[in-house]
C-alpha cells in the first residue's frame, strides 16, 4: 500500500514536497515514481527514482522538481519548486519491483504495478 501526502493550496511560485510512505521490509527493491493527472488531461510521468538513485525527469518539469528517497523511512519525495498553475493536478506515486529495462521504461504506466492513491495539488494564480 503506497501512502501518497503533502498536497494542498499554494500560489504560484511557491513550493511543496509530496510524500509517499511505502510500507514494508524491501522499499530498497522498488524502483518508485510520481505521476500526474490535471483535470481532463491524461496521467503524465513526472520524475522516476530507481533503486540506484538514479534520477528521470519529465522535460516539462526538470529544473524544479526533485525525487529522492530515504530507504530508512521507505518513504519517496518529490520536492516542487517555482509552482505554475498548470501545476495544478492529482499527484500519484507509483512502485514498480522489476529489475530490467527500467532505463528504458521508466515512464511508462504499465511498468508500475503499485499505486498510490494521489494526492492533489492546487496552484493559483
Amino acid at each position: 500500500q503506497l501512502q501518497a501526502s503533502g498536497g494542498g493550496l499554494v500560489q504560484a511560485g511557491g513550493s511543496l514536497r509530496l510524500s509517499c510512505a511505502a510500507p514494508g521490509r524491501t522499499f530498497s527493491t522498488y524502483n518508485m515514481a510520481w505521476f500526474r493527472q490535471a483535470p481532463g488531461k491524461e496521467r503524465e510521468f513526472v520524475a522516476a527514482i530507481s533503486t540506484d538513485g538514479t534520477t528521470y525527469y519529465a522535460e516539462s518539469v526538470k529544473g524544479r522538481l526533485t525525487i529522492s528517497r530515504d530507504n530508512a523511512k521507505n518513504t519517496v519525495y518529490l520536492q516542487v519548486n517555482s509552482l505554475k498553475p498548470e501545476d495544478t493536478a492529482v499527484y500519484y506515486c507509483a512502485a514498480d519491483q522489476r529489475p530490467y529495462y527500467y532505463t528504458t521504461s521508466y515512464d511508462l504506466q504499465s511498468r508500475y504495478a503499485y499505486w498510490g492513491q494521489g494526492t492533489q495539488v492546487t496552484v493559483s494564480s
